[in-house]
């Protein structure tokens, strides 16, 4: 009964909005289906830490140091950025190049629509926050949660959890952030504009070349990011090299859901009210929001751009895929199309700059590191 009333007397406030956090991302899983695996058990787990003298989390009793669940999964496997390069190896495992071999070109939105994380950067510069706080404020633009938490959890762990928050938020919002600032920047014309696209068959040796080599030279020209695109494009090997389905199909599965279930509940043990209920926080938050519309306004003035020396113009939207939100920016890009020009289809060259969006929020991360680190 005494542990009761003493649980019961250190109940605060800030554990009580913590607590209504919680339900709203278990809310935003369950009813709106906004990134459900890793919001429910995030919100659930932010739930679980912010109840006083909670077993979770690393305390105190009896004069002894008592290890809490969710306190080690943050030491092991987030502090330690183990999660995040897990994660990698699935999403590589998911990834089908073909689109980017088909249409090379989208290879540049892929990195041009990284800029919002540079531009957020320097905004959040400005307002008061120091380089390493900024860098991981703007790498929420990356569009690419593990490559977000991979960052700040190197040089702001006191910021993870509004930071892993408004990047996968953000990422499930993509059909919602986009489309406005896409019709802002195109006309109706833009949007209408019609693309070929031709098969070509992509050889084994290529498919299987390419990681390779794209870890090789990325890992050259900015080695913090040699694991980051290292153990994407292991991922990426699994499925290319034909030899080793079944750890492919593991990778893909198995190991993107349970690591999934562990980073949820990892990234919570940081979402505690003392931690969280900061005035700083809302200001990460819409600064990640505007990261996401940098990102996109960019994307799609570079592809204008672009076709100032193209015959064969590019539909601008295309442009905006290029951010790392895969497959949501695509699908988002071709559903406009459609909307546009009934029988429009643009959705594989708008893949092919999101997969290159895929490599290009990693090179952004890791030359971050690079040079702050």
């Amino acid at each position: 009964m005494e542990t009761i009333f003493q649980s019961l007397s250190q109940f605060t406030p800030q554990q009580a909005i913590m607590m209504a956090v919680g339900l709203i991302l278990i809310y935003l899983a369950v009813v709106k289906k906004y990134e459900p695996n890793l919001l429910l058990p995030m919100g659930f787990g932010t739930i679980l830490v912010n109840i006083p003298l909670s077993s979770a989390l690393t305390h105190v009793a009896g004069g002894q140091i008592q290890h809490g669940a969710l306190s080690l999964l943050f030491d092991m496997g987030i502090a330690t950025e183990l999660f995040p390069l897990l994660i990698f190896i699935a999403v590589g495992a998911m990834i089908d190049f073909t689109p980017l071999f088909q249409s090379p070109v989208t290879f540049l939105f892929g990195l041009s629509a990284q800029a919002g994380i540079f531009l957020t950067m320097g905004l959040a510069l400005l307002i008061g926050f120091d380089l390493k706080e900024a860098a991981s404020i703007g790498i929420i633009g990356a569009a690419d949660g593990p490559t977000s938490i991979y960052v700040s959890a190197r040089f702001a762990p006191h910021l993870l959890g509004p930071i892993s928050v408004a990047a996968y938020s953000y990422m499930a919002m993509v059909p919602v952030i986009q489309p406005p600032v896409i019709k802002l920047l195109t006309s109706q014309e833009e949007r209408r504009l019609p693309m070929t696209y031709s098969e070509k068959k992509v050889s084994r040796a290529k498919k299987i070349i390419f990681p390779i080599a794209v870890t090789i030279v990325a890992g050259m020209i900015a080695p913090p990011s040699a694991a980051l695109i290292g153990f994407l494009m292991f991922g990426n090997l699994l499925r290319e090299s034909g030899v080793v389905d079944r750890l492919a199909k593991g990778a893909q599965n198995e190991l993107a859901n349970i690591v999934t279930i562990l980073l949820g509940l990892g990234i919570s043990a940081s979402m505690t009210g003392e931690r969280f209920i900061q005035p700083q926080t809302l200001l990460i938050l819409a600064m990640g929001f505007l990261a996401f519309v940098l990102d996109t306004a960019v994307g799609v003035l570079s592809a204008k751009g672009l076709n100032l020396f193209l015959k064969d113009k590019i539909n601008p939207m295309v442009g905006a895929a290029g951010i790392s939100a895969f497959p949501m920016s695509a699908r988002t890009v071709q559903q406009m199309a459609a909307e546009s020009q009934k029988g429009n289809f643009i959705l594989m060259q708008a893949v092919g700059a999101n997969v290159s969006g895929q490599i290009g929020s990693v090179l952004a991360g890791g030359l971050l590191l690079a040079f702050l680190g």
